[in-house]
């Protein structure tokens, strides 16, 4: 008898966490994927940019990786040391260690860049929302992008291969933009890198923060038609960093690093881009989106623990009659 009450006890137990509840999945923040059944007339086919460091075996696995289903309907280019340095004004030349690759299709106005990290068990440190934001800094709009890389690699040189996807493509972006993204790309991550292991880190409201940063220096740049001090940019840097609740995570030399990187950014042409407005306020909003997911999962994490200690007690309570 008691053998069944208490199977009785743990169903109701497991239909009703599971059942009334349910595990809701991360939501990404990115496009699934891009379809290469078919070719796009209006835009063209979507361009798969390889690393040099890959055998012509490893190219094929990356593809599929991709989920390029139809090689026909893709162009296909390899991105070398020399491209890196050409990209980035700097670089060592070596072709060997660039293994990560991307898939890039451009997009109707108003959808945004969208990144997907296919692989995220090989891609080591960069994030989605770092790739796209650094993209947009570059000059990137409206644009789906995969990322993947057959084996751990950093992930870095994939932002470089976007740049050739577009160059390949007629698209010319600004030499001093593309350097400045770069070092977005390399600022972000090392304070992402530094901060990982604390609780009240989270990469997403840097990711945030590094937006507000940038709208802030825009729209200061509207309104007093000049670009901002010294003591401006601090204090933007600082008010995005409080309102993203990371004035007790970020440590003074990294403040100092954004300092930098945004004395550089604002001198650029993306402080004046309307273009660049519009992509930052479609990545606000699915970083937004993104974070909201979390804390409703932490949330319902929390409601799950609570229903499962109030069944506990009442099984308790039920053995105690008995015994």
């Amino acid at each position: 008898m008691k053998r069944l009450k208490k199977a009785v006890m743990i169903s109701a137990v497991v239909l009703g966490i599971g059942g009334t509840l349910g595990f809701s999945q991360p939501v990404s923040a990115a496009s699934d994927g891009i379809d290469t059944t078919v070719v796009n007339e209006k835009w063209g086919k979507p361009t798969f940019v390889h690393g040099g460091g890959l055998s012509n075996s490893e190219v094929k696995e990356t593809a599929d990786l991709l989920q390029i289903e139809n090689a026909e309907n893709v162009a296909s280019v390899a991105i070398n040391g020399q491209d890196v340095i050409h990209y980035l004004g700097s670089g060592s030349g070596n072709t060997s260690s660039l293994i990560s690759s991307v898939l890039v299709e451009k997009e109707d106005s108003g959808h945004g860049v969208k990144v997907n990290i296919k692989t995220p068990e090989n891609i080591t440190q960069i994030t989605q929302e770092q790739y796209a934001n650094a993209a947009i800094t570059a000059g990137i709009a409206d644009a789906t992008i995969l990322v993947a890389s057959i084996r751990p690699a950093t992930g870095e040189s994939a932002l470089t291969g976007v740049y050739k996807a577009f160059d390949v493509n007629g698209e010319d972006l600004d030499q001093d933009r593309m350097e400045v993204a770069q070092e977005e790309l390399e600022t972000t991550n090392d304070i992402a890198q530094e901060n990982a292991d604390k609780s009240d880190f989270d990469s997403g409201k840097l990711d945030q923060a590094i937006i507000d940063i940038k709208q802030g220096l825009a729209d200061l740049k509207e309104q007093q038609g000049k670009l901002a001090t010294k003591e401006e940019i601090q204090q933007i840097i600082n008010d995005a960093i409080e309102k993203n609740n990371l004035d007790n995570v970020v440590t003074q030399d990294q403040m100092d690093q954004l300092m930098k990187l945004f004395e550089n950014y604002q001198k650029t042409s993306a402080i004046d881009s309307q273009e660049v407005k519009d992509q930052l306020q479609n990545l606000s909003n699915t970083v937004k989106d993104k974070l909201g997911n979390l804390v409703n999962q932490a949330e319902e994490s929390g409601l799950t623990d609570k229903i499962g200690n109030f069944f506990r007690q009442i099984w308790d309570a039920i053995v105690n009659l008995f015994n």
